[in-house]
């Protein structure tokens, strides 16, 4: 029995039986739990936290779980009209910029769940196979016992792990450049919110991440799209966008762009950062898989940032993607006054990173098990990339890989001309297989239809042959 399952079905078999105890009753020991329905002990404590969260069960440290009491006044409670938020969330006066609905569905594609048996080639994360969690259990471990590690930590971040963001980057970055925030997207929520005000156009890769485009329209800006090749954005259609715009913001992947996997050429490194520099414009780098290198990718270009003397360019980076969905710890890096203003609009929106999870990045990058485990996945990623690519040439030849990426977890296939992209995604589900369309990736007309699909989140190269099959037999359906 799959462990989801277990708790949700441990958890209703415990609630239906709360009736047989009185207000303060207690349960039978998590130890009998596990004898009697045959889980582990995971699963009965999970369970008996759903009951305590919803009130029903009052555990206690070395004493057990107890009934609750029940409340004076049981029943229904009485539904109430909430008809009224319609109008005051839809009247928005002239001077509004910023929209105060927010279209999600770009983001949710790669963090909702798909129906069990479905297998997920749109995950953004990596499969709890491939998460480092012993060693991440172990450096939560240890850094909970470190001194001070539960006090209020400076805001801009522990100083040491600054420094080891800043050594990362490298260049003339120093840890005084660093500031530890709350995952990427929180990152390029405060960056965005900095350097563009509402209404401000901001130039953006095409296609590029669904969650970034998200974040500008909610912040009432106007994404402008520069088209990349295989070689990354195209350095005389970024200075055109620039001139037309007046646009003071580019937000670019040079390593393994989300989701060509495009890698920026050496030439255009320079080029890029020489139209920034003249337009007077920042470039935001959303350096977001450095980590997931493959082992045949050969050295890696440095960040743009370690070749920037101007503070033209704004880093991001994050341990995310490379570890679990919750170790949500990332930098930004930048020189000058605007790093000023990213700290000041960080402090107001969250005060500061918790410090138990700074302490426990810190001890998770330094132990022996963190470069093992770099090594581990690059050659894992590798493998699946070629099972995918594999799979595709073989059963899918319709579909055209122009590029295959030497980093990353994903490939962007295009599909044949005219294609129905959500017809072929809704096809695929119902075959078992969840795939990402490709229409979310563009902020203005689509050039052609593709589909991104995502190796990370499957169990293993078995899965992936099943979801190619599966795939198929979609796109026989839909593009007959």
């Amino acid at each position: 029995m799959h462990q989801r399952s277990s708790v949700a079905e441990l958890t209703e078999e415990l609630r239906k039986e709360l009736d047989r105890y009185s207000s303060g009753g207690k349960l039978p020991s998590s130890r009998a739990l596990v004898e009697r329905f045959r889980v582990s002990p995971v699963t009965v404590s999970r369970a008996l936290g759903q009951l305590a969260a919803e009130g029903l069960v009052v555990t206690r440290p070395g004493a057990g779980a107890f009934r609750a009491d029940r409340p004076p006044h049981a029943g229904q409670a009485p539904a109430g009209d909430t008809s009224w938020q319609e109008v005051a969330l839809s009247v928005d006066g002239p001077a509004d910029l910023v929209p105060r609905s927010v279209d999600a569905s770009g983001v949710l594609v790669s963090l909702a769940a798909p129906p069990p048996g479905v297998i997920e080639f749109n995950g953004g994360y990596l499969h709890p196979s491939l998460q480092p969690e012993r060693a991440m259990a172990a450096a939560l471990a240890r850094a909970g016992r470190r001194p001070g590690a539960w006090g209020r930590p400076p805001m801009e971040g522990l100083p040491e792990l600054r420094e080891w963001f800043a050594r990362g980057i490298g260049g003339a970055i120093t840890a005084a450049e660093v500031l530890i925030t709350a995952g990427g997207q929180s990152a390029l929520t405060t960056t965005l919110r900095a350097l563009a005000p509402p209404g401000a156009p901001v130039l953006v890769e095409s296609p590029t991440y669904p969650g970034m485009l998200a974040i500008a329209r909610a912040a009432g800006l106007r994404p402008v799209p520069v088209p990349v090749d295989a070689d990354g954005v195209r350095p005389a259609l970024l200075a055109d966008a620039f001139r037309a715009s007046g646009a003071r913001l580019f937000v670019c992947q040079p390593l393994f762009q989300n989701p060509t996997g495009a890698v920026l050429a050496p030439e255009r490194r320079s080029e890029v950062l020489r139209i920034a520099r003249e337009a007077g414009a920042f470039v935001v780098e959303d350096d977001f898989v450095r980590r997931l290198v493959h082992e045949d990718a050969g050295p890696l270009p440095a960040p743009l940032a370690a070749d920037d003397p101007d503070g033209v360019v704004v880093h991001v980076c994050s341990l995310t993607k490379a570890t679990s969905p919750s170790f949500r710890v990332s930098a930004l890096a930048a020189r000058g006054p605007v790093l000023e203003r990213l700290r000041a609009i960080q402090v107001v929106d969250t005060f500061f990173v918790p410090r138990p999870l700074q302490e426990a990045a810190l001890e998770l990058v330094g132990s022996p098990a963190w470069p093992r485990h770099l090594r581990a996945v690059a050659g894992v990623l590798r493998a699946r990339r070629d099972a995918v690519t594999t799979g595709l040439r073989q059963h899918l030849p319709a579909l055209a890989l122009p590029h295959i990426p030497s980093g990353g977890y994903h490939l962007w296939p295009r599909l044949p001309d005219g294609t129905d992209e959500s017809a072929l995604a809704a096809a695929a589900l119902r075959a078992g297989v969840a795939v990402t369309q490709g229409r979310p990736y563009f902020s203005a007309e689509p050039p052609a239809p593709h589909l991104r699909l995502s190796f990370a989140g499957v169990a293993g190269t078995g899965e992936i042959a099943e979801g190619v099959r599966r795939l198929a037999a979609a796109c026989a359906e839909v593009l007959a």
